[in-house]
């Protein structure tokens, strides 16, 4: 299927790219190639086949195990992709269901996604970070955030002690990062300067992550322990290169407020402007601000939230936390329990991390650190990563990730929505105290997403990025300024992705407001989220038009102002 989602560098061994010829004459290009109207209108099946094929296009050649960017290659994919919009075009889905027309704009977003890495994003060519190969841990969304080159290599997918055939297909893909490397830096000609500096840190990780595998790997395979040394020599020289460089890249890494826009109706199905956007942000972020406020002084007289101070309390708690959690999910009738859903929650409880008295760790450490329970909430990241893996979605456009984290604001949207949405279904009616922490959540979030879409309007440079996160995150609980220019290079990189956790919040709430005056007395919140879950990991403009019947006017180009932007069927 194109290898959306491969472990293990599997990609290397996907086929190669079969074209079906002969059926559509390319005689334009983008969005401005004439429709197609003289074939009878294709079915979902047509759909799927396509889907199939696209997913194999996207990917690049590879050349003895290398994925082709360079230049020409990335031209003639580009010259080639009018071709497939066409074809998609041609299938008239206006007279399918609604969720096999929901499928057909799914793809239709791929698509733009590509044409808009041509146009405007080419990380391949502006992106150092784009190159680099080594992921040693599981995201918590369907696939990695973030752009991410073709051939990546998850070295969490495998058992440990290796196996001779696992050993062998890792020296394989690990020993072609020096040649990869090689060619980056004949791609990399772009002029952006934030995205750049950020490369340092990217692989500087790398290097990390080759070093602890080495120690993990250490007498298995001298190949593997070979290609594990040159990949890390190969990385090291390419650090040193990015920053000999770095003098010469002094343009904008931002996409430009247009372009944003653009991207968030075209590819990610959000119906926000980046005006919108900012007010959005801006109003979460006093929203919250003053909620903490009003909880505080609610709270004076109750004694702070104390920290877990040794390991043998964080696992009791946080497998207490997990039960509990459980247990309100079920007793409130919050949605359909499954016998999955605990073990996916118990298996990410992660391990203690000691402190000096009055330091601060990573900012969500020190949420779960005063209570674990609030963070639980978000965890639903892992039951959605379950129920894919369990029951995946019988469409097969459905049952794999969308590509360009197309699934950015309904994956990070539901688990940041449910951490105020179960708030108020009483979750911490007995812990007042923890109400505070949902609210630093929601301000921090607010907060880092206004400074990416202040870098990406070209407004903010990368530090005062920094600046801004840090000085709007409640009780300066965000004093790690790397931690912080991790995420905004994530936010950089990856447009709408840092204001998908409150937007797609945002949508959730919009949604359910919407079902419950659809239903009246038909609405509870356990169908609720039963029909949200149900539809997939999708953007939740879909969603809500396959729930109410309401097609999304800005997919037809007519991009609404107004945040209720229709009513039921």
């Amino acid at each position: 299927m194109g290898c959306p989602l491969p472990s293990r560098g599997a990609c290397a061994r996907v086929a190669a790219i079969v074209l079906m010829t002969g059926l559509i004459a390319c005689t334009g290009g983008g969005s401005d190639a004439p429709a197609l109207t003289s074939a009878p209108p294709g079915t979902h099946a047509d759909l799927v086949q396509l889907f199939e094929e696209w997913r194999a296009f996207e990917r690049p050649a590879f050349v003895d195990g290398v994925p082709d960017y360079t230049a020409a290659a990335m031209a003639a994919q580009h010259a080639e992709l009018p071709t497939w919009q066409a074809r998609l075009r041609a299938l008239q889905p206006g007279g399918w269901s609604v969720p096999e027309q929901v499928d057909w704009h799914l793809v239709r977003a791929e698509m733009n996604g590509l044409d808009f890495d041509h146009r405007v994003r080419r990380p391949w060519a502006r992106d150092p970070a784009f190159y680099v190969s080594i992921y040693a841990a599981e995201s918590d969304v369907p696939a990695h955030e973030g752009p991410v080159i073709h051939g990546w290599i998850d070295t969490w997918t495998y058992d440990y002690p290796l196996s001779a055939g696992d050993a062998a297909e890792l020296a394989e893909s690990i020993g072609a990062i020096p040649a990869l490397l090689d060619q980056a830096r004949d791609n990399l000609t772009g002029d952006a300067q934030d995205l750049w500096m950020a490369g340092f840190r990217s692989f500087a990780g790398q290097g990390r992550d080759l070093e602890a595998l080495a120690g993990q790997v250490a007498g298995t395979s001298a190949t593997l322990e070979q290609a594990i040394a040159d990949a890390r020599a190969a990385t090291d020289a390419f650090l040193e290169w990015l920053r000999a460089e770095a003098p010469s890249r002094t343009g904008p890494s931002g996409i430009g407020k247009d372009n944003y826009t653009w991207y968030m109706r075209n590819v990610h199905l959000v119906p926000y402007s980046w005006e919108e956007l900012v007010t959005l942000m801006r109003r979460e972020l006093v929203r919250s601000h003053s909620s903490l406020r009003l909880e505080e002084n609610r709270n004076r007289h109750l004694p702070q939230l104390e920290r877990i101070a040794s390991p043998e309390e964080y696992d009791r708690r946080l497998n207490e936390a997990v039960t509990e959690y459980m247990a309100f999910l079920e007793a409130e009738e919050i949605h359909e329990i499954r016998d999955w859903m605990d073990p996916a929650l118990r298996a990410v409880n992660g391990s203690f991390t000691p402190a000096e008295p009055g330091e601060i760790r990573n900012f969500f450490s020190e949420v779960t650190y005063r209570d674990p329970l609030a963070m639980r909430t978000h965890m639903h990241h892992w039951i959605e990563l379950a129920r894919m893996r369990e029951d995946p979605h019988p469409s097969p456009v459905r049952a794999v990730p969308s590509l360009y984290n197309i699934f950015d604001h309904r994956s990070e949207g539901l688990a940041t929505a449910v951490e105020e949405m179960f708030m108020h279904a009483g979750l911490f009616d007995e812990r007042s105290r923890t109400r505070e922490l949902i609210w630093i959540m929601v301000a921090q979030r607010a907060a880092r997403a206004l400074s990416g879409l202040y870098l990406h309007g070209n407004e903010f440079t990368m530090e005062e990025a920094v600046q801004h996160a840090t000085d709007w995150t409640p009780r300066g609980w965000l004093p790690d300024g790397d931690l912080v220019r991790n995420e905004q290079h994530l936010y950089l990189r990856q447009p709408g992705y840092g204001t998908s956790y409150l937007s797609g919040k945002i949508q959730l709430e919009e949604l359910m407001a919407e079902r419950a005056i659809q239903l009246g007395n038909g609405f509870t919140i356990g169908r609720f989220f039963d029909e949200v879950f149900d539809t997939g990991v999708i953007p939740l403009s879909v969603t809500r038009w396959e729930m109410t019947d309401t097609r999304p006017e800005f997919l037809d180009g007519e991009a609404s102002g107004s945040l209720v932007s229709g009513s039921g069927s």
